[in-house]
């Protein structure tokens, strides 16, 4: 979904983001650029397979050049992490409840909190085929788990922290529920309006013959009313329909608007 404007504030800081071992360039560059999506900039890269920089990684990206800029690498897990404070761990598998284990939402939640009070905290994302192993989920305080479908489990990494950058911008947020944008709020149509739109409509179906027999006339209108009425239409929206129903007024599917035959009626109008 197209949606980059480089005139509006770019949001960056947040939790650091950590790939352990990610093998390809692209892989790395679609996390880049799910995090610019939504609000992280801080990307550390764990033994690359294919090292570093990577022009691959650059174009997956899609414009996220700040956070391909500031990408760290570093030799070990234990120097990626060694300045955090406080660190979540993703995976997919049971480990024993030896780490207390937490949803993306409560997550999201204690990484704001820690973020805000000043501590340095990150989230860990294993490798593409197999993920973190034990050892390495043992550095981090706690687990973050996504709820998926159990008889598919597996995400790709650029989905994985997809996931948590967009519960991440969300808490930050003061209704979780909130959209960033509204659409523009339009004057409800009056009742006058509204009852003129039916009369319009049915003078224009009535002189079509489409109240057909005669004695259903009565129901029929009334079932149209009960159409048009099931919802609270707009000024504007009621203005949009009887531009529809002027133009079958005044146009046919054999003398269409913009015709040859419309132009020459417009004409023959002007010189009246």
């Amino acid at each position: 979904m197209a949606g980059t404007n480089s005139e509006r504030e770019l949001l960056t800081g947040g939790p650091a983001i950590i790939l352990v071992e990610p093998q390809l360039g692209e892989n790395i560059g679609m996390v880049a650029r799910a995090m610019a999506n939504f609000g992280l900039s801080e990307l550390r890269l764990v033994n690359p397979r294919d090292g570093w920089p990577s022009e691959k990684a650059r174009s997956a990206a899609s414009k996220a050049d700040h956070v391909i800029d500031g990408v760290r690498v570093f030799n070990t897990l234990e120097d990626a992490i060694a300045d955090l404070n406080f660190v979540y761990a993703t995976t997919a598998r049971e480990r024993y409840g030896f780490k207390p284990v937490r949803s993306p939402v409560v997550a999201a939640d204690t990484l704001r909190a820690k973020f805000t009070g000043g501590e340095n905290t990150g989230i860990l994302f294993g490798r593409e085929r197999w993920g973190l192993t034990n050892e390495e989920v043992a550095l981090a305080d706690e687990i973050v788990t996504f709820p998926v479908n159990p008889a598919f489990a597996s995400l790709n990494i650029a989905q994985a922290v997809l996931l948590m950058s967009y519960e991440w911008m969300k808490s930050g947020m003061e209704d979780h529920g909130a959209t960033p944008f509204q659409p523009i709020e339009q004057r409800p149509a009056t009742k006058e309006e509204l009852i003129g739109f039916f009369h319009h409509i049915e003078d224009a179906l009535d002189a079509r013959g489409y109240f057909r027999p005669e004695g259903k006339k009565p129901k029929m209108i009334d079932n149209l009313r009960a159409i048009f009425s099931r919802r609270a239409f707009s000024a504007q929206e009621i203005s949009v329909m009887r531009g529809v129903v002027n133009c079958f007024d005044r146009y046919s599917r054999t003398n269409p608007r913009g015709s040859t035959a419309d132009e020459e009626a417009i004409s023959d109008d002007s010189r009246e």
